[in-house]
């Protein structure tokens, strides 16, 4: 048995741990601010390094947290919010660290001894150097670089001196440029992330819209420093409210009722955003609908995509600017990029897990591009002129880098793909699509940067709508905001797709129809990015003879990133994903690539002479014998993978050629450029063949077929065991319940038995399944309240009114029997529901769960757990205790909670008397009306069975009124709470 995460209880709220990182991240900014403008002077040195490392652990990574921890509690706008958040305090913690490095590594190049100074001055210079800081606020050190002459004015003395060769002083990194760069896109998102908070609280929209007034002012602030005031008076406000919704949100967690006002309602209702939909568009939706519910959404993790675009904003925004010359140096906008695509690598992440391959291979991809980009243009405006690097070489070593076309290449396929898609998508993909075509090395120099400017720029925009869009609709969990319609089908686009496999074969073909299970497809959701991380670093590391410095360091990125970075991701998925190999080709490969980088491209940089030396010959031998057994792994998978593992043993033969001072570099980039191709047509199989579940694109059989022992082939489970990712998983269960089954589903719970109220006889079988004794009755489940509301039961307004606020929920209430259930659609199960005058009604606010009982009707359900024993909590409990005398098994992983529902009696609620029952935490007080209330008092109190004998919380003067419950209270351990009449 296998648990993949905790239940969502464990988690509480952590939006107060988020609001809280903004509280003490705002609050020190505005203590700097502050001092700025009273003092007249910025912090230096020591305070901005501190600054910078508590905004970095604070407002980044303390923050970090509560995304993702509220991306598992399936809150679209909190998760994206923090995260999105964290990189933008982590980036501005970034700058303050940077700024501060320098300021301290200025003072540490101010020499000690002055010797050509005249005697009376040497003294004082001296004296003032003894102390760095009094040196630095009352010298002027000015160096001329063409005399190579260092100027120092001291108070009344002027002395210059000329050394011998050349002098660096630190340059000053661009802090001022690169903070505007970085808060002009941020400015943007926040207010994006403004206005959608306003449809879930008040306190949000108030928080969030400090920060991006906070955010303008900092900006402001860069150049004008009054500004800075005003923007250390918004921090307070930051400070002040966001500390009370933490309060009022840890308040809420502890009493499970909204203690404080300002959560719980909001200024204006989402559903007010949706925008009329054309109808042929509304005809696409209906059909889209139909072809995509079959892989239905994980409703355990939050939507990611708004998260990924509002990190292509950032990222492309920042490289916009600087494609423009603002500024000229990236030594700073490297750190705001690649935090930001930390944030990018998450959305990728998310996106696996509730597997949208489409999504985690697009956000994976962009990541890559984004850091190649940046680390690119770090080397070109930061390490070059400090090498002393010529123009001449750099624009040669440009010129033969062939990494950027795999870019290009690889963004075809998303483009590909998006056909099928909404118009918005297609437009996004092909935007990224021309930012590969403009960063490419052989675009003229004069040329390029404003072409990539202006592309950058554009898909910055695009992306910055499909964050709102994106962000809306994930709130509101339905197309409240239409992305255009399809260009082509999905059916004919398959159709398409496969005649490349119909060319290979001699007779016709039919388009394959979905495999019965994952594990008979030719790809697993993370191959397509592993195809793409191996491409990108094989085709940066063709050589071009000869390898010289500047061509070296131009290349590294393009190795190092996908090939290290990228590819230690594609091994964390594939752990998740429970391969039979794992991580171990990925995570090879990665060894190789960084190996690679470390001697045929930054070998000039770090002077390294003779390889031999350096013990590489050793490495490349042991590399060989790995990547040999790895082809061996290879040749159990398909054609393609093995012709990647044998190519790259030849490459590593090359490689170890060269380390014995044998180079074959025409072969070796022959090699390269092969496998790299190889990578391409890989990485679009993949991606197609898992988007479509379809073999479509193919991949080549298994050299070598392993048999299964005759003791595993019989292992399967005696029962269907459908997942809950598919629609046809829901329709197989539903199928076996309409026939008399008795299946085990999942709730908002625990897994529960349950049975179709047209075979009573079924009903009669779960009794015998877990051997429940007859005494305790079963409860019925519906989808939606709405349900019950058509066949209009007797039930008094206070009822109804309990019931709108507590369901759908974990919660069961026990209700009056009538004829209303023959109506509902018990029919001829009423007699074997509930008791004789009552029964219990479920509304499970499980995803899942609803669509199951759209198809099916009223369900009758009852843990699934033999009885006495603990509930299941996970479909491989119920698949290792029941599965052999149940008839099916719906799959859906962990459930949320780890016990079952509370049930709430209610059939004297109107007198003022409630019951329910310990077997799960209180009922949530924010769930019950202000008027109800007062005649149902939902606090935590003792529990009854821990009370004395005569003693009960409804005791006066300590003595019970009601004797004979109280020991029937402590004999089905229940609380019973004391009502106070109206």
């Amino acid at each position: 048995m296998t648990f993949r995460g905790f239940a969502s209880v464990f988690y509480s709220e952590p939006a107060v741990l988020g609001l809280l990182a903004n509280v003490f991240s705002a609050f020190y900014v505005a203590l700097q601010n502050f001092a700025h403008v009273s003092a007249g002077t910025p912090a230096v040195g020591l305070e901005n390094t501190l600054a910078g490392i508590h905004l970095i652990l604070i407002g980044g990574l303390v923050q970090l947290v509560a995304g993702l921890l509220t991306f598992r509690k399936y809150d679209h706008l909190a998760g994206t919010t923090f995260v999105a958040f964290s990189a933008l305090w982590g980036s501005y913690g970034a700058t303050r660290l940077v700024l501060g490095s320098w300021e301290i590594s200025r003072s540490s190049v101010v020499p000690t001894a002055l010797p050509g100074l005249p005697d009376k001055a040497r003294t004082d210079a001296v004296t003032a150097v003894t102390d760095l800081s009094t040196f630095l606020n009352t010298a002027t050190i000015t160096l001329s670089s063409s005399t190579d002459a260092l100027t120092i004015n001291v108070p009344n003395v002027t002395a210059t001196l000329t050394f011998p060769g050349n002098i660096s002083l630190p340059q000053p990194p661009p802090i001022a440029e690169s903070a505007v760069a970085g808060l002009v896109p941020y400015i943007t998102v926040a207010f994006i992330v403004t206005f959608c908070s306003a449809t879930a609280n008040y306190v949000m929209p108030v928080v969030f819209g400090a920060i991006t007034a906070t955010l303008v002012m900092e900006a402001v602030g860069v150049r004008a420093a009054r500004a800075l005031g005003a923007s250390g008076f918004l921090q307070l406000v930051i400070a002040a409210v966001g500390l009370y919704g933490a309060a009022a949100l840890l308040l809420k967690g502890l009493y499970q009722r909204h203690v404080l006002p300002g959560f719980g309602n909001a200024p204006f209702d989402v559903l007010l955003l949706g925008a009329a939909i054309k109808p042929s568009e509304q005809k696409q939706v209906r059909k889209g609908r139909e072809e995509e519910d079959e892989k239905k959404k994980n409703s355990k993790y939050a939507e990611p995509f708004a998260l990924g675009n509002m990190a292509d904003t950032v990222a492309a925004a920042v490289l916009a600017f600087h494609s423009f010359g603002y500024p000229a140096s990236f030594q700073v906008g490297v750190l705001w990029v690649s935090i930001d695509a930390a944030a990018l690598l998450l959305a990728s992440y998310y996106a696996c897990l509730r597997g949208d391959c489409f999504h985690c291979t697009k956000f994976g991809l962009h990541c890559a591009l984004w850091l190649v980009l940046a680390w690119e243009e770090f080397v070109f405006s930061v390490s070059f002129p400090r090498l002393a690097v010529g123009l001449e070489e750099v624009a040669l070593g440009r010129l033969s880098l062939v990494g950027g076309w795999f870019f290009l290449l690889s963004s075809l396929v998303p483009c590909l793909l998006s056909l099928c898609r909404e118009r918005a998508e297609l437009l996004h993909n092909m935007s990224f699509t021309f930012i590969t075509m403009a960063a490419l090395p052989q675009v003229p120099s004069r040329s390029r940067g404003p072409f990539l400017g202006f592309c950058l720029t554009l898909y910055s925009g695009i992306s910055l709508y499909m964050s709102f869009v994106s962000l809306v609709n994930s709130i509101a969990e339905k197309a409240l905001i239409s992305r255009g319609n399809r260009l082509v089908a999905p059916a004919k686009l398959q159709e398409a797709l496969f005649g490349l496999k119909r060319c290979c074969t001699p007779y016709p073909v039919p388009v394959p129809p979905a495999p019965a299970s994952p594990a008979q497809l030719s790809a697993r959701l993370p191959d397509a990015l592993f195809y793409l991380c191996n491409g990108l670093a094989a085709w940066a590391a063709i050589p071009v003879p000869p390898v010289r410095l500047a061509q070296g360091l131009l290349a590294l990125p393009g190795v190092l990133v996908p090939g290290i970075a990228m590819q230690l991701y594609v091994a964390r998925l594939q752990v998740r994903g429970g391969r039979r190999f794992g991580p171990t080709v990925p995570f090879c490969y990665a060894t190789i690539w960084a190996t690679w980088g470390c001697l045929r491209l930054a070998g000039p940089a770090i002077k390294i002479s003779n390889p031999v030396l350096h013990a590489f010959s050793a490495v490349a031998v042991a590399l060989l014998i790995i990547n040999f057994f790895i082809i061996i792994t290879a040749a159990y998978s398909n054609l393609i993978l093995l012709i990647l593992t044998v190519t790259m043993e030849a490459i590593l033969a090359c490689f170890l050629l060269f380390t014995l001072n044998q180079p074959a570099l025409p072969l070796e980039a022959g090699l390269l450029a092969f496998f790299g191709t190889v990578c391409l047509y890989g990485a679009t199989a993949a991606l197609i063949n898992h988007i479509f579940e379809k073999n479509l694109v193919p991949m080549g059989p298994k050299i070598i077929k392993s048999a299964k022992p005759k003791a595993v082939s019989g292992t399967s489970p005696p029962c269907p065991c459908p997942t809950s990712e598919k629609t046809s998983g829901l329709r197989t269960i539903a199928a076996i319940l309409e026939a008399g089954g008795v299946c085990g589903i999942p709730s908002d719970t625990v897994y529960t038995l349950a049975a179709s109220c047209k075979h009573p006889s079924a009903i009669q079988r779960i009794y015998n399944i877990k051997d429940r004794p007859l005494a305790k009755p079963i409860c019925l489940t519906i989808a939606n309240l709405k349900q019950l509301e058509a066949v209009e039961p007797p039930f008094s307004p206070l009822l109804w009114e309990f019931m709108r606020h507590v369901y759908p929920g974990g919660i069961g209430c026990i209700v009056h029997k009538g004829l209303w259930l023959r109506k509902l659609g018990v029919g001829e199960a009423y007699d074997y529901v509930g008791t004789k005058d009552s029964i219990m009604i479920r509304i499970s606010d499980l995803t899942v769960t609803s669509h199951l009982l759209s198809m099916t009707g009223p369900l009758a359900i009852t843990s699934a757990n033999p009885s006495g024993e603990p509930d299941s909590t996970h479909h491989d409990m119920v698949v290792s205790r029941l599965a052999d005398k149940l008839d099916g098994i719906l799959c859906d992983g962990d459930s949320t909670e780890l016990v079952s529902s509370t049930v709430v009696i209610c059939t004297k609620i109107d007198e003022g008397q409630c019951l329910f029952t310990i077997s799960s935490p209180s009922l949530p007080s924010s769930k019950v009306p202000s008027e109800c209330q007062s005649h149902c008092l939902l606090q935590r109190v003792p529990s009854i069975s821990s009370l004395p004998q005569g003693s009960c919380p409804s005791s006066e003067r300590g003595r019970c009124q009601r004797p004979r419950c109280c020991r029937s209270l402590r004999k089905s351990k229940t609380r019973w709470l004391p009502l106070k009449m109206p």
